[in-house]
């Protein structure tokens, strides 16, 4: 008995190897490594926040600095009558950055599909350079300080940061296909957890310098980034006379399913072959999908409520468990930063491994859903676990693995395949669009996410503050229902159809 299209594929890692090149191992590097940059900026500012209060607090407020006399000269250019004050400012900051970056990646999906992705994403890193060195090191050095100027710039900061995503995304949907996509896409997606540490490791190398120095070095090092980026990363295969995913027959033949995304039907007639990445003319470019044809998409809206919930729970975990570390038992600072790296670790063997799961069954939703169940009880086995290190550090490994790695999923993997479906004969102009909803929608429950943390700690203890994640996390099961259902029903029609051609 002849088998279907969907059944006959190409194994996922056989696949991914035979058309791995130089070049793919050189975008692979060049993109994680500038998304990585970005992030270590943003880990930077978090990293040096109580420097940055101490130097916006009169010397009297604060226990670090010597008191200087005479007292109205030396503490006129202070911001802040309190600790209390810049803290509360410092988070401001931090909600400005995020909605401002959530707005920004609808917009970045958008212009990096219809301009250069290079051009974008190199722009976007220098110019963010631009601004983090303005905002740290310039301010300082002048002794300017002012509220709606470092408002502003943290606005402009989130605006222009927000074209990394969409476009690495992108470039790399450009040269990874379907086989394998879940494999090398969570490896890659641990970009985010590297520039968290990398972030902290040169803060913490000349913070005692002063935090200008912080912000110094790494927008040094992300605005070189840019630079390199512009001249050396290639945004498709055809830049170097490669075939692009589905460009010619001997690709299709070799990977015929690679190109069908996850989530499209399985049940397309073998002769239909007329999805392609390019026009019938490969001398013209796809023209770009719109926002709203974007957001009309099979599983788009779907998994964009799903990752807004996720997302809330990933950054709030990001912006909060030192301080919940301290408060709640007293640790030190040191010792809070020590586990919080236990949960990016998680992140990345998750991402990784799920991606890996997903690549075998050929279906991603499933694999989400079982993920986010056991996310739940490692929640709950982490708010009730005890002082003891290794035991938060297990059950904090737990949530990074069974939280992270469904995160990470999404933001990249799916976005991937979202952009690259048969509706839009697997469009590379859909990908950066796509992507940007994604990762758009999520920006905005993880910015609405921090005042509701805030909130609930405050009136009702960190106990209902997990009871809330636990409720986010299964909310994002809830949304993705649906393309679980259906992918489950593939799933088991794929069992029966090889059960009989055998």
């Amino acid at each position: 008995m002849a088998m279907p299209g969907s059944l006959r594929r190409q194994p996922a890692n056989r696949g991914l190897v035979s058309h791995c090149t130089h070049h793919h191992i050189v975008v692979f590097l060049l993109t994680f490594f500038s998304y990585s940059l970005l992030h270590a900026s943003r880990k930077t500012f978090s990293n040096v926040k109580v420097s940055i209060s101490s130097q916006w607090t009169p010397s009297c407020q604060n226990s670090t600095a010597p008191e200087l006399r005479p007292h109205e000269l030396w503490n006129s250019s202070h911001l802040f009558p309190n600790a209390d004050a810049a803290t509360l400012f410092l988070g401001t900051l931090d909600t400005i950055f995020l909605f401002s970056y959530a707005v920004g990646l609808f917009v970045s999906g958008i212009v990096g599909d219809r301009l250069n992705l290079r051009w974008v994403l190199s722009f976007g890193m220098c110019s963010s350079a631009l601004v983090v060195f303005s905002f740290g090191t310039l301010t300082e050095w002048l002794h300017f300080y002012n509220k709606w100027f470092y408002c502003c710039l943290w606005v402009v900061n989130g605006l222009l940061q927000s074209t990394g995503w969409p476009c690495v995304v992108a470039v790399m949907g450009n040269w990874f296909g379907k086989a394998g996509r879940g494999f090398v896409f969570g490896l890659w997606s641990a970009c985010a957890s590297v520039g968290n540490i990398l972030g902290a490791f040169l803060a913490s190398c000349v913070l005692k310098y002063g935090y200008e120095y912080a912000f110094l070095v790494t927008a040094s090092v992300q605005f070189a980034g840019g630079v390199i980026v512009f001249f050396g990363l290639l945004t498709s295969p055809k830049e170097v006379g490669l075939p692009e995913l589905g460009a010619d027959g001997d690709e299709v033949s070799v990977e015929e399913d690679a190109n069908r995304p996850l989530m499209g039907s399985d049940d397309v007639d073998d002769d239909d072959r007329n999805y392609s990445i390019q026009a019938t003319d490969s001398d013209n470019q796809p023209k770009a999908i719109g926002f709203f044809q974007a957001c009309c998409l099979p599983g788009v809206v779907l998994y964009s409520l799903a990752y807004a919930c996720l997302k809330l729970v990933n950054y709030s975990f990001f912006f909060w468990l030192p301080f919940y570390l301290s408060s709640n038992y007293g640790w030190k600072e040191a010792e809070a930063d020590q586990l919080s790296i236990w949960y990016d670790v998680g992140g990345i063997i998750g991402g990784t491994i799920q991606g890996l799961i997903s690549d075998v069954l050929q279906k991603r939703a499933p694999v989400l859903a079982v993920s986010l169940l056991f996310a739940v009880g490692s929640l709950f086995g982490y708010s009730q676990s005890e002082y003891l290190f290794c035991t938060k550090a297990v059950f904090m490994s737990l949530s990074g693995f069974f939280i992270g790695g469904p995160s990470n999923m999404i933001s990249s993997a799916i976005s991937a395949d979202l952009g690259r479906q048969d509706v839009v004969k697997g469009s590379s102009e859909a990908l950066a669009t796509v992507t940007g909803i994604v990762d758009g929608t999520g920006s905005i429950g993880a910015a609405v996410g921090q005042y509701l943390v805030s909130l609930i700690q405050e009136n009702l203890g960190w106990m209902w503050v997990f009871y809330f994640f636990i409720l986010m996390t299964s909310s994002s099961v809830l949304f993705i229902s649906p393309l679980i259902v259906r992918e489950i029903r593939l799933l088991l029609h794929e069992r029966r159809l090889r059960m009989l051609a055998e």
